[in-house]
């Protein structure tokens, strides 16, 4: 989660919403990601779609069976899809999104072979996020 948590700083210091997410196979990073929604005028350019394309393109191949993720901020519904289709093995997150988390959701968003888990450096994870915000007020 460290490695996310550097990621979403990266996201702060670029004035987008800070969220980071890496994706691991094994004791390796293999993708990388931040949020970059305002960056790319994308409103799909979120940390967890960033870290699975380049995790896909690092292995050559579309599932992430073998692979975790670690995410700052719980995944949205949207995020929660990617994850699905890539068939990832495990999901860890920080913050609880209250408002737009993907495991307020019924049916589960995630495919049924992924394990997740949340409150993963909770604290430190919605302080960046909350110091974001406000910075903004």
């Amino acid at each position: 989660m460290r490695q996310a948590i550097i990621e979403a700083k990266k996201a702060f210091d670029d004035d987008e919403v800070p969220i980071g997410a890496v994706v691991v196979s094994g004791n390796q990073v293999i993708g990388r990601g931040y949020n970059l929604t305002e960056k790319l005028h994308d409103v799909t350019a979120h940390a967890e779609i960033q870290a699975l394309t380049a995790a896909a393109n690092f292995l050559g191949a579309k599932y992430l069976k073998e692979c975790s993720l670690y995410v700052t901020l719980e995944p949205c519904p949207m995020c929660a899809g990617a994850l699905y289709w890539s068939q990832i093995g495990k999901v860890f997150y920080g913050a609880e999104d209250k408002r737009r988390g993907s495991t307020k959701h019924k049916p589960s968003l995630y495919h049924p072979s992924t394990h997740i888990q949340g409150g993963i450096e909770e604290e430190q994870c919605a302080q960046l996020i909350r110091a974001f915000f406000e910075s903004k007020r």
